[in-house]
């Protein structure tokens, strides 16, 4: 019987604010971190990887919280914990003493979800499958027992779940071949960050659109007139075909972000992401009224999957961000994409972050095969920097996604990067440069 003997974890940090990659209104200087798990079994070779995104700092508290959960892992049989993986989420999520942080949100959360999906990853990687199509080739059933319902059966009962997979069970064939031949949409953040100068700007727009990407997003939300000057120009860049969305990481207010978003009208926004904070479901309804027709949405901030289950029963955006390392892992990302479809509610996954793009890819291209069937209406995001630091790093082709076939959720890590990157002491973090911009 192969055991799980240990949870590792890593504080690994990438010194991004030198070049402001990553900047926006609300995070100017952010370095893209991750802290790391490693869950280890007694059979050489198989272990499961995953992590929790932050931006720095932050790390130092999601470590502790990871490191927190080794109890519920360590020696436990690894075929208990993939023979029922909405089980072993409603254990790490139940723990009385621990949710009493959240319940189910904030940095507790993510420490579960992160261990959550590490367990995923070891699932798909005994399985040898990518997770995409192990959660693909689950029943109806096996899908739906990973869910916990609770507090959602109001707006989503396992019934009608269990008939919308088996609705979307009839043509899952095609829509794999499709997904193999074609890839999934993706658009990209790159040239997008609020620190970047004009001409940065302008010449990474003209680069996405020359690789293929139909949309693109630019940070907003520090200075009116500077975003309206900035989206003139990547308009003039793009061309009038060329999706501009914009995204303000919850810097304003609601009457500033009706007055802001109607400044930007004349550059026909895609959509208005984040205009204001992510719990305020009433005040994305009152936005999405007055800037209508401008699509707004939010969702990669968004803790769980009642606060998703909110947003859409009172019709306050027109599409959602996912986040694959914000809420409860998969189990949870699987019961929001369920709730998303019923509602009729596009998701454009967010993966402006380190190894969000290798993670996020699996859970859109899973709903696609396996729940709403649709791709060509959405898109993941995909910043280009940090995938070289991944054994199975992402691959986009003109303009798209292309699914992975290396078994896993793509999370891993080189061991090379986990050493030099490592903080305080990593080689990275020993130059003067980076630590300085650490503190």
């Amino acid at each position: 019987m192969t055991k799980i003997t240990a949870l590792d974890t890593y504080d690994v940090r990438f010194p991004t604010s030198r070049e402001l990659d990553g900047s926006d209104a609300m995070n100017p200087d952010p370095d893209y971190s991750a802290a790391y798990v490693v869950l280890r079994t007694d059979q050489p070779g198989l272990e499961g990887y995953g992590f929790a995104f932050t931006i720095g700092r932050g790390n130092d508290v999601q470590k502790v919280a990871i490191d927190a959960l080794a109890h519920h892992v360590s020696g436990l049989s690894v075929d208990d914990v993939i023979g029922d993986l909405g089980g072993f989420a409603k254990r790490m999520i139940g723990d009385s003493q621990l949710r009493w942080l959240g319940p189910e949100k904030g940095v507790m959360h993510m420490a579960i979800g992160a261990v959550i999906n590490a367990a995923w990853d070891l699932a798909a990687r005994m399985a040898g499958k990518p997770l995409w199509r192990f959660i693909a080739d689950m029943t109806p059933e096996q899908l739906v027992a990973t869910i916990d319902f609770r507090y959602l059966t109001d707006a989503l009962t396992p019934e009608e779940a269990l008939t919308m997979l088996h609705a979307a069970k009839v043509s899952k064939p095609q829509r794999i071949a499709t997904l193999l031949a074609e890839g999934y949409p993706a658009y990209t953040t790159s040239p997008g960050w609020l620190g970047y100068s004009d001409e940065k700007m302008q010449r990474l727009a003209r680069e996405a659109v020359a690789a293929g990407f139909r949309t693109i997003k630019l940070k907003v939300g520090m200075n009116v007139e500077d975003d309206v000057r900035r989206c003139r120009l990547a308009r003039e860049t793009v061309g009038p075909d060329i999706g501009i969305a914009v995204d303000a990481n919850q810097r304003w207010d609601v009457p500033d972000a009706i007055a802001w978003l109607r400044r930007l009208s004349d550059v026909n926004i895609a959509w208005a992401e984040e205009p204001t904070s992510p719990d305020d479901i009433i005040g994305h309804a009152a936005i999405r009224r007055a800037v209508t027709p401008v699509p707004v949405s939010t969702g990669e901030h968004t803790h769980n999957r009642v606060m998703f289950k909110q947003l859409f029963q009172a019709g306050a955006v027109d599409l959602v961000q996912i986040d694959a390392a914000r809420v409860g892992g998969v189990n949870e990302n699987l019961a929001i994409l369920l709730l998303a479809a019923k509602f009729g509610v596009r998701v454009f996954p967010h993966a402006g972050g380190v190894g969000l793009c290798e993670l996020v890819q699996h859970l859109a291209m899973a709903d696609f095969v396996a729940i709403s069937g649709k791709k060509d209406d959405r898109a993941i995001e995909f910043v280009d920097h940090l995938h070289e630091h991944f054994v199975d790093p992402v691959i986009v082709r003109n303009g798209c996604y292309i699914a992975p076939e290396s078994p896993g959720f793509s999370a891993q890590m080189h061991t090379g990067t986990l050493a030099h990157y490592r903080y305080p002491d990593g080689p990275a973090w020993r130059e003067p440069a980076s630590v300085a911009r650490a503190r």
